[in-house]
């Protein structure tokens, strides 16, 4: 059976979203990136991703916390099951720096099943004099996006982030293996540099004890 096209969905949810989600938000809420990230998620989890998925008999689940992975999912006739993480980017900002997963959920999904697949999907926009502008919209495997334009940041084991959403790198042959090999060479080094880190941080606060010990004595 032939593989789900995410690059032709994609087309798809911008047409879609130009159509009928430029006025989704209240004019006088364009210049909140919250109420604009929120609303557009929720209307590709309710509406735009369903109706698009709809013409391939595949139904979206879009009932998840805030806490989880996936604001929707979906599974394919071939049994995939994608979890799809929906991130906004305003055209305008110089410099965004979004979180996209944790490693460790991210290495024990990956684990779980060959068929599990974490996807994003980012629409970008520009805030027009009372709606929303939609000039892109990309919807791939986390695999696609090239550590070229990755990052990790330290927060629990490591987050994985998009270096600067203006300047996205993506890979031409998807190789899922290859990919998380990377992200195990890329972890290792980071882990090394949060311990000396760790290391500089102890130091000087030990350097810093023995000053209020000392001050302490001679009081």
């Amino acid at each position: 059976m032939r593989k789900l096209d995410l690059d032709n969905i994609s087309k798809e949810l911008l047409l879609d979203l130009n159509h009928n989600a430029q006025e989704l938000v209240n004019p006088d809420m364009l210049n909140s990136p919250r109420t604009i990230g929120d609303s557009v998620q929720q209307y590709l989890a309710s509406v735009g991703l369903p109706k698009v998925l709809k013409q391939s008999n595949i139904s979206v689940e879009n009932n998840f916390s805030r806490r989880s992975m996936e604001d929707m999912a979906f599974s394919d006739c071939q049994e995939n099951y994608y979890a799809v993480d929906v991130k906004t980017h305003n055209l305008d900002t110089l410099f965004n720096m979004p979180n996209l997963i944790s490693v460790k959920r991210l290495a024990q999904f990956y684990r779980n099943d060959d068929k599990n697949h974490f996807c994003i999907i980012i629409a970008s926009y520009r805030v027009g004099k009372d709606k929303l502008l939609y000039e892109d919209c990309i919807f791939k495997p986390i695999e696609a996006f090239s550590w070229k334009c990755l990052t990790l940041g330290a927060l629990g084991w490591g987050q994985i982030q998009i270096a600067n959403a203006n300047k996205l790198i993506f890979e031409k042959n998807v190789n899922r293996c290859k990919w998380m090999l990377d992200l195990c060479d890329n972890l290792s080094l980071f882990y090394d540099e949060e311990i000396n880190k760790i290391g500089e941080r102890k130091n000087w606060f030990s350097e810093n004890r023995q000053y209020w010990a000392n001050k302490n004595q001679n009081n």
